[in-house]
């Protein structure tokens, strides 16, 4: 597709050809894969947008694109129709040319958590693992990223990205509808590697590790945020059925078991650097996520408690290094 020619010749320029000479060939089955004519609409809805530049931008406080001032009120309208046209919204808050997409997680929170814990990215190459909609790209592009690659599978979310990147313009920003185990084996590329929210939806958490590790070069920074558990470094748990109504959840460790973990997997220097409980004012429904959220996923008289009688949701945030 043409809107990853960038990046086809950033990671040739950066050594990464064989990947580069693939990656188009790969992405051409991901788009083809989609059912029902859903992604054609989306596209259509992409490509209705207008093509603007935006009078002033914020990335690193927020992901502002654009002044609301700068369309008629008929423009911005249709503008916020095209974007709800794209629900659910599941990562934000966007703010793009005075249109306020209140998406289901308030991501700039966990952001605030973790910002000032990483290594700077300045002039860093970033690959975040299960990016959504591209959010935290955004951030990291704000950040002074010299370039931010975000991979999921998850169509709709990548369009979603599409249409922020369209009202922004060009950058150094794209996210890819892979998952990591399309990643090439050994690549060692990236100075950070991002994963948030994907170690649980995992089978064999350690592969998931090792896969991280592997994208990151020598001396590389490893961001791994996920829900955990209570427990000492031989907890975890693991659901026989659902949690919080999610079905593919998998292990749900203890901070310590994380990180013996990581350890195994030959992280260094590995620390928690946020732990935090999440609340149903960073997770609920809005006008651009209707659907059930935390709210309805909790035990109506226990909010301790998942709707199975689980532990409720507690992220972890950890960095590490490799060698």
């Amino acid at each position: 597709m043409s809107v990853y020619q960038e990046l086809y010749r950033a990671l040739a320029q950066l050594g990464a050809k064989d990947w580069a000479s693939r990656l188009p060939d790969r992405l051409q089955q991901a788009f083809a894969g989609e059912s029902h004519g859903d992604l054609q609409r989306w596209q259509a809805v992409v490509d209705a947008l207008p093509v603007l530049t935006p009078a002033s931008v914020d990335l690193l406080n927020a992901v502002r694109i654009g002044e609301g001032g700068q369309l008629a009120e008929a423009e911005r309208l249709a503008l916020k129709v095209g974007l709800e046209n794209l629900h659910p919204w599941r990562k934000g808050p966007f703010s793009l040319y005075g249109v306020d997409i209140d998406a289901e997680w308030r991501s700039d929170w966990k952001w605030n958590r973790l910002r000032r814990q990483i290594a700077p990215l300045q002039n860093r190459l970033v690959l975040d693992v299960g990016c959504g909609n591209g959010y935290y790209c955004w951030r990291m592009l704000g950040g002074g990223a010299r370039l931010v690659v975000g991979i999921d599978p998850t169509l709709l979310s990548v369009m979603q990205f599409q249409a922020v990147k369209k009202l922004y313009g060009q950058a150094a920003i794209h996210v890819l509808p892979i998952g990591i185990e399309d990643m090439p084996a050994g690549l060692k590329l990236f100075d950070t590697v991002f994963s948030m929210g994907v170690l649980y939806h995992r089978r064999s958490p350690i592969d998931h590790l090792l896969e991280l590790k592997a994208c990151l070069r020598p001396g590389g920074e490893l961001v791994l945020e996920t829900l955990v558990i209570e427990g000492g470094a031989n907890s975890a748990l693991v659901p026989a059925g659902r949690y919080a109504q999610m079905r593919n959840v998998w292990f749900l460790p203890s901070c310590e078991m994380l990180q013996v973990w990581l350890n195994r997997c030959g992280f260094k220097n590995i620390r928690l650097v946020d732990l935090t409980k999440t609340s149903m004012e960073e997770q609920r429904s809005t006008e651009w996520m209707r659907f059930h959220s935390l709210r309805d996923f909790l035990d109506p008289c226990n909010a301790d408690l998942t709707c199975e009688g689980l532990p409720a949701p507690v992220r972890a945030i950890l960095i590490a290094n490799t060698d």
